[in-house]
This record gives structure tokens, C-alpha cells and sequence, in this order.
């Protein structure tokens, strides 16, 4: 007759024992490993110029690579969503994001986290501090001196997923004058960027627009317009500046390393003509919260 081996409910719960054991010790470390990639990749929403953009941050990401010890890849973007997409579905590592932008990928995904901004130096309509303003502008000698003046007339914004440049003139701009921004205005054109919106006003494409005031800036250190040039018809309330960005599962001693790359940056020589370039004297640390006013205009907009 052939031999039946039998285990024993004892010997069972050994092995259960065991079995467990083994779960306990080596799932966290599964579920919760960090990432430490060879490679990062760094993006950033898109501007009038974004390759100039990415010459300006050079000497940035020369300083992050010698920080971390990684290489740094750099991803061009075509519009504020594919870099939302790209740091929410892990491809991008590291990235500057608007306001509006970084709470809707951290909707998505919480792994994406801020961890600095930039405070600025006092400008042609920028304030100092690390906020800025939504600003509607019109060519001065228009007509347009108010915004009663404005109504009716055709609106410049910038991208759905801008915060000065969409959201809040729809929410706050709206509310202000309790009417829907699209029945405010005859008609409403995206121009895709603050400083094309700038110059549309300047060129009489548009007959107003929303402007970030830093980004405003931009453009006249370009020498592509002055204050002088344009009326300020209505002011927003001051917004937290663009959102620095990494993945939280990041290993944390990798992330120690990118945030001490942002908070010593102004420390050195190298790196200085990027801070005079955006009027800034260095980064600050930013916490997710920083942003909960641009929840509650998104939600007030949903």
C-alpha cells in the first residue's frame, strides 16, 4: 500500500508561523522601498521661450547633479497638463509647476509633493515676497481705464491649468463681479503663455488679459513693453509663487540632497545669474498647505 505522509495541524501552524514571519519582514520593504534612480529628470510648465528657460536653470541643474551625485535629463513640455501628467505618473522626477498645476497633480497623485518657491525682489508690478498677483491689464490709451470699461470686450487668458491666467479670474474676477467670466467678456481667447498674453494686449489682438505679475516682468526685461504701456484695471488677492516639485518616494536621503541643492543655491557664485534673471534673492521651503488657497478657488470653480 503507498505511504500517505501527513502533516500535522501542528507542523501547519509552524509553517503559517513562518510564512508570516516572512511577510512581515519582507513586504514593508516591498511595499515601501524607496527609489534611488541613476537618472532624474527635471521639467518645468512652459514659457514664451521654454528653450531660453532652460538655459537661464543650467547652472541650477549643473548644481542639483553635483549634489545628488545623478544625472539630470530635462523634459521639454509642450503645455501646463503634460507636465502635470508626466510628475503624476512618475516619469519626471523634479519640476516647477504652477500653483493650480502642482494641487491638480497632487490630486492625482500625493506622491508629488512641494518642497520650495523662490521669494522675489520688489519689480515693475511685481511685490516683494514669495507671492504674486493676477492683474488685468489693458493697452493704455485704449479707452479701457476700468473694468466696467472692460466689459464686452475681448479677454486674453493663458491655459486652463494656469492659476493667474484661468483660474482665478474665473473664481475670484467673478465673483468680484458677480458675473460668470464668460458672459463678463464677448469672447475669451487662449493665448498659451503671460507673456503672449502681454503682447496681445500691446498689439491690440486682445482688448485685455490676466497677467501674473512676475511673468509681466518678464517680458518687460525683455524690453518688449513698460508699465507705462498698459492700465492695471483690477488686482487678485496674492497667490503662493510657482510650486518646486519632487516625487515623495524619492529615497529621503536623495531628497535631502535636492532640497539642500535649492536652499544653499544662492550661496554660490555659479548660480547667481539665474536668481537676478527671475528677480530673486533665493528659494524657501513651501509646504503642501502653503497652496490649500488655490483648493478652495478650485473648488469654488468645480
Amino acid at each position: 500500500m503507498e505511504k500517505i505522509h501527513v502533516t500535522s495541524r501542528k507542523s501547519v501552524n509552524k509553517l503559517f508561523l513562518l510564512f508570516g514571519f516572512m511577510l512581515f519582514i519582507l513586504l514593508p520593504n516591498y511595499l515601501f522601498a524607496c527609489e534611488d534612480p541613476d537618472k532624474l529628470t527635471f521639467s518645468i510648465v512652459p514659457t514664451e521661450d521654454t528653450a531660453r528657460e532652460l538655459q537661464i536653470y543650467q547652472p541650477l541643474i549643473q548644481y542639483i547633479k553635483k549634489m545628488t551625485g545623478k544625472d539630470l535629463d530635462f523634459y521639454l513640455p509642450t503645455s501646463y497638463s503634460s507636465v502635470v501628467e508626466a510628475i503624476a505618473s512618475d516619469w519626471v522626477d523634479i519640476a516647477v509647476l504652477g500653483p493650480a498645476s502642482y494641487t491638480k497633480a497632487n490630486e492625482i497623485n500625493d506622491n508629488v509633493q512641494v518642497f520650495a518657491t523662490y521669494t522675489r525682489h520688489k519689480g515693475y508690478m511685481q511685490e516683494e515676497g514669495p507671492g504674486y498677483r493676477a492683474n488685468l491689464i489693458s493697452k493704455a490709451g485704449s479707452g479701457i481705464k476700468t473694468v466696467e470699461d472692460a466689459q464686452d470686450k475681448v479677454l486674453g487668458l493663458v491655459d486652463p491649468a494656469s492659476t493667474s491666467g484661468h483660474l482665478l479670474p474665473f473664481v475670484a474676477f467673478s465673483a468680484a463681479m458677480d458675473t460668470p467670466l464668460d458672459e463678463y467678456f464677448s469672447r475669451i481667447v487662449y493665448t498659451g503663455g503671460h507673456d503672449l498674453s502681454t503682447l496681445a494686449v500691446k498689439e491690440g489682438r486682445v482688448d485685455v488679459a490676466f497677467v501674473a505679475t512676475h511673468r509681466f516682468d518678464n517680458v518687460v526685461d525683455r524690453g518688449d513693453i513698460t508699465l507705462d504701456d498698459v492700465n492695471v484695471l483690477w488686482r487678485s488677492e496674492v497667490v503662493p509663487q510657482d510650486p518646486f516639485v519632487f516625487r515623495n518616494s524619492l529615497c529621503e536621503d536623495l531628497r535631502n540632497n535636492i532640497k539642500k541643492s535649492f536652499f544653499t543655491a544662492h550661496e554660490q557664485k555659479e548660480i547667481l545669474p539665474y536668481f537676478e534673471s527671475i528677480n530673486s534673492p533665493r528659494f524657501i521651503e513651501m509646504n503642501d498647505s502653503d497652496y490649500d488657497l488655490i483648493r478652495r478657488l478650485q473648488a469654488a470653480s468645480d
